[in-house]
């Protein structure tokens, strides 16, 4: 333990059992993985960017801990959002006891809860929205397609944003992501508030719904990642809560053993999952890494941890002895 921080060290002599010690082991075998030359993908579902994630997850993106990234729409967004509008955002502890007209009166006053959090719609969204579409204009003019991610990291890496900095930009992970130019897949973008905002372009006729490289094409561009990226110890699979920020990407490997027969392609090497999802009701989310096996996702021999607890205490603990911390 002598290379390791005080976070880590509370962690090795604390966390011994039940949930605690599968963060343990998660977290040993995470840093096992990387030290033999294995490569990962972190997953991001719900609001981790909001929970403000990126103060650890940046680093991670720093030291070369993560290589590839798969979230959400809102979370790709919500942390450029937390970057220029921090200020902004208004913390409700209180939000249990919220009426319904309380919450009407945070719409009216432009707020869009997370939980505790109000996300500031004018100096949020709008703040971002003119850059974003001049840039998606611009691609457009030039007959030009990029991913979501493709253009929020132009955006990021032109400087347009810095003007609006709220917090230490070190703890972005866009930010961090763009600067290494690690690839993120977004399943499902066009749920996100600048999906939303997009299709409305496209709607009245200012942009072309082919300027935006769509989830097909996320798919092709996961299978030719990782057939360039799964050999020797191989690519895990980290996964912060369920839904298809985790199950979009895992399926790539089934996709190609079974549907284009390529037999020659690596299980995920590594597998965790921090859930809060239950498993007897049937869903995907929910699932023990076991199941995973059926689906020809995961190896027998594959390292497999479910960890039952709340991702914003577990991932920053996880992320701190990868780290070091």
């Amino acid at each position: 333990m002598e290379k390791k921080g005080p976070v880590s060290q509370f962690i090795a002599h604390h966390y011994r059992h039940f949930n605690a010690a599968s963060l343990s082991d998660a977290a040993k075998a995470y840093e096992a993985h990387m030290n033999a030359g294995g490569k990962m993908m972190i997953t991001l579902a719900g609001a981790m960017s909001t929970a403000e994630l990126g103060i650890s997850l940046a680093e991670m993106i720093r030291q070369d801990k993560v290589q590839i990234i798969s979230c959400t729409g809102a979370n790709l967004e919500e942390d450029l959002m937390n970057l220029v509008a921090h200020s902004h955002y208004k913390r409700i502890p209180h939000y249990r006891d919220l009426s319904p007209k309380d919450e009407w009166g945070l719409l009216q006053n432009h707020y869009n809860r997370v939980t505790d959090t109000c996300i500031p719609e004018e100096e949020a969204f709008r703040r971002l929205q003119k850059h974003i579409y001049r840039i998606w204009k611009e691609a457009e003019t030039k007959g030009e397609r990029y991913f979501p991610h493709e253009y929020m990291y132009q955006m990021l890496l032109s400087g347009v944003l810095e003007q609006y900095y709220e917090i230490d930009p070190k703890n972005s992970w866009m930010l961090a992501a763009a600067q290494k130019n690690i690839p993120i897949i977004v399943p499902g973008w066009e749920d996100s508030t600048m999906g939303n905002i997009f299709a409305s372009y496209c709607i009245k006729g200012e942009l072309k719904s082919s300027t935006m490289k769509s989830g097909i094409e996320y798919m092709m561009y996961l299978t030719d990642w990782y057939r360039n990226n799964s050999s020797g110890k191989g690519v895990g699979f980290f996964q912060i809560g369920g839904g298809i920020a985790g199950d979009f990407p895992i399926c790539v490997v089934p996709m190609m053993y079974q549907d284009l027969e390529w037999t020659d392609v690596p299980f995920w090497s590594y597998f965790c999952q921090i859930s809060d999802s239950t498993t007897s009701y049937g869903s995907y989310s929910g699932a023990i890494p076991n199941e995973k096996i059926t689906w020809g996702k995961l190896d027998i021999h594959t390292p497999k941890f479910i960890i039952e607890s709340d991702a914003t205490i577990i991932a920053p603990l996880i992320f701190a002895w990868v780290l070091g911390w």
